[in-house]
């Protein structure tokens, strides 16, 4: 099961877009050098406000380009990094991988799932009416969150576009994602 590297993003500020960089720099337990996100407690502001002292599960956010291509489809323009995700790939299903699966993103970089990314407003800040795209209902009447996926890294390494991504799935029984 693998894809391939679409784009990579990164904002050293509090924003909700992400500029697209040539290339970024993986830090095994920090997350993406120079991104407001990184670091081994959590970075989220919402998260910092409640606890935060609570591991950064959400080092990497990570989001599949076939999520923009069926926005598109219902009238949103969105591009690569502007739903704030540092890696965008193309070809794997992101969200049907479960937790723990290892993402191999390039040459050396790996970097382990840890759930779902908690969608917020700002979603419909950028884009009113993009948060019902993201978000709707699921086949088993719970909500179905398509945002992306967040990940902690496992071993550094440069990402650029391009790179291959290979996913290897952890040892059974497959736990499915959940919101982090």
């Amino acid at each position: 099961m693998g894809g391939t590297v679409a784009a990579v993003s990164s904002n050293e500020a509090y924003a909700f877009t992400k500029p697209n960089r040539d290339s970024i720099t993986l830090l095994a337990g920090l997350g993406v050098e120079g991104d407001v996100h990184a670091g081994v407690t959590v970075r989220h502001r919402f998260r910092m406000r409640k606890d935060p002292s609570q591991p950064n599960l959400r080092q990497v956010h990570l989001i599949h380009a076939e999520l923009f291509d069926e926005v598109r489809g219902a009238g949103f323009e969105v591009a690569a990094g502007e739903l704030g995700e540092n890696v965008t790939t193309r070809g794997i299903d992101l969200l049907g991988l479960p937790t723990g699966t290892l993402l191999r993103l390039g040459d050396e970089a790996v970097v382990e799932v840890t759930g779902l990314r908690n969608p917020c407003a700002q979603i419909d800040t950028f884009r009113k009416g993009l948060m019902k795209q993201v978000v709707g209902p699921g086949t088993d009447r719970r909500a179905r969150v398509r945002a992306g996926i967040m990940s902690v890294v496992v071993t550094g390494g440069v990402v650029r576009p391009g790179d291959p991504v290979e996913a290897e799935l952890p040892d059974g029984p497959h736990l499915p994602l959940g919101i982090v």
